[in-house]
């Protein structure tokens, strides 16, 4: 595996929930571009479009993802022995396969961003904050654009890459750790909201453990109802709730 194998892609979604659904996607792999736009089965919900300001009227004359030529083109090219590269890539792939299109190997750089980030020095890890903390020049990326996000993630990819290099022999070494980062859940050490905001897990544990305990039963329950699968956070509680 090297970085010919890589495809960097970006959906944009009818909204987050479990029935959203493709409105745009586009993808860079072996140096090429692709983004379009489709119309998708449900209607794009307001908040979706409150975020990238993409409308039913814009996708009311376009053709369904399913068939298209964009849809056969990652089938083949995700078929193939090559890795989709996003952020929050989870969601990225669960959109494809709702979407028919089987995803098998990925890397997060949501993921690899927080693994690095040892001393949990980064504030937030959404992918405009990281552009800018990292400072990375990206000409003409829009946010909430799925070509700019696109073009976003190949830029902190190429970043994360690089401090991986600093303890890794080989490029195939390197990617063969992201993947390994981005198949497991992620052990938060900071609140990032909430009432203990900013404070470590592992204090509010031993002075409030029934706060986590609600949490936990709250991020399961949302899950068996099929709202959200927080499999980060479900994984951290756990894991300070019941130390092995």
């Amino acid at each position: 595996m090297d970085k010919k194998n890589l495809i960097f892609l970006d959906t944009e979604t009818t909204g987050t929930g479990p029935d959203g659904r493709l409105c745009q996607i586009a993808y860079k792999f072996d140096g090429l571009e692709a983004v379009g736009l489709f119309k998708p089965p449900v209607p794009i919900e307001i908040e979706a479009m409150s975020v990238a300001h993409i409308t039913n009227k814009m996708v009311a004359d376009k053709e369904p993802f399913i068939g298209s030529k964009m849809h056969k083109d990652l089938e083949r090219i995700l078929a193939d022995d090559n890795i989709l590269v996003a952020h929050n890539a989870r969601f990225d792939a669960d959109i494809l396969e709702r979407e028919g299109v089987a995803v098998s190997k990925i890397i997060d750089t949501f993921k690899i961003a927080h693994h690095l980030d040892t001393e949990g020095k980064i504030p937030k890890y959404n992918l405009q904050y990281l552009r800018y903390y990292f400072d990375l020049e990206i000409e003409d990326a829009p946010a909430h654009d799925a070509l700019g996000d696109v073009q976003v993630t190949e830029k902190i990819f190429d970043h994360l890459f690089s401090e991986l290099a600093k303890t890794h022999e080989s490029e195939e070494k390197i990617i063969e750790a992201m993947l390994e980062i981005s198949a497991r859940p992620l052990l938060f050490k900071k609140f990032n909201f909430g009432k203990y905001k900013d404070r470590k897990v592992s204090e509010v544990a031993a002075e409030d453990a029934s706060y986590l305990a609600w949490l936990l039963n709250e991020k399961i329950m949302a899950r068996e109802r099929g709202e959200e699968n927080d499999e980060n956070w479900i994984y951290t509680l756990d894991y300070y709730l019941n130390p092995k």
